[in-house]
């Protein structure tokens, strides 16, 4: 086995801000083990726990009375956490996930809503079509700036007239761990990135504007170095506030979490309900 220490070298310095790492979604290992986390019901790595959901899916229900006449697009749903609940509850729903192998899960066990597999800033809809769009556990912070405004941008033409996206997002608090952080560990019998011994170097990198990015280096034994890369694009009261109505987002709710908690300064999340 040869390693290549001067590869690993460059990797530990900071790359251009939201310049990607390999892809995840499509490798079937990463993506059958980002299931199982999915539906782990003892922690909150992939999506919450199941009590949190079902109190978000009552939440959003009564906050907005839906019913049966109401069409809901869920970006992000993974395996179908929130969807199956609010088609349990008569909605009409659609969800969109990138990782086939998350809706192959929800199509399973859901057969009243739709699913599409598709890179949800790809996704061409025609306009009006939604009454509801969520896109919920921080998906719109891994986005660079350009993907995010496209993706309002698409989103505010999807709402139907008095339609409401539905959202939340991290503050800095959360991710400031990254600063200065590095560890490594070895997997002798195989781990989340690969189904054989691996080695895994983690580091943490800070830029300006709230922006973080976890960086992985996974070296397996044969040698073979693989890249892989977390951004996050942190939000406060203000800077989110300020996005919003950039992007002419002008009647908007801000609160701790999707289930309705009051939004204070201490929050590690921000729950949005928006209206263009």
């Amino acid at each position: 086995m040869t390693i290549d220490l001067q590869k690993i070298g460059q990797s530990q310095k900071p790359p251009p801000l939201f310049e990607r790492g390999a892809p995840m979604w499509n490798d079937p290992y990463i993506a059958q083990q980002m299931l199982e986390f999915h539906l782990a019901e003892s922690h909150d790595i992939a999506s919450r726990r199941p009590d949190t959901i079902s109190d978000t899916v009552q939440w959003i229900t009564r906050k907005l009375n839906l019913t049966s006449e109401h069409d809901l697009l869920d970006l992000g749903c993974g395996p179908g956490l929130y969807t199956r609940r609010f088609a349990e509850r008569g909605v009409q729903v659609t969800g969109v996930d990138y990782s086939q192998n998350s809706i192959d899960y929800a199509r399973n066990h859901d057969h009243h809503s739709q699913y599409v597999c598709q890179n949800y800033t790809e996704l061409t809809l025609s306009d009006n079509s939604f009454d509801v769009i969520m896109m919920i556990y921080g998906d719109l912070c891994v986005l660079s700036p350009v993907e995010r405004d496209h993706l309002l941008a698409n989103i505010k033409r999807w709402l139907k007239p008095r339609g409401a996206f539905i959202f939340d997002v991290t503050t800095p608090q959360v991710h400031a761990y990254l600063e200065n952080y590095i560890h490594w560990s070895v997997e002798p019998n195989g781990g989340f990135w690969k189904p054989s011994q691996h080695l895994v170097l983690e580091q943490g990198f800070v830029y300006p504007d709230d922006i973080t990015m976890q960086q992985y280096t996974v070296v397996e034994s044969d040698g073979q170095q693989t890249l892989y890369r977390n951004w996050y694009q942190d939000y406060t009261y203000e800077t989110l506030t300020a996005l919003l109505i950039e992007k002419e987002y002008n009647q908007h709710e801000l609160f701790s979490d999707l289930t309705g908690k009051s939004y204070t300064n201490e929050s590690d999340w921000i729950g949005v309900i928006a209206k263009p």
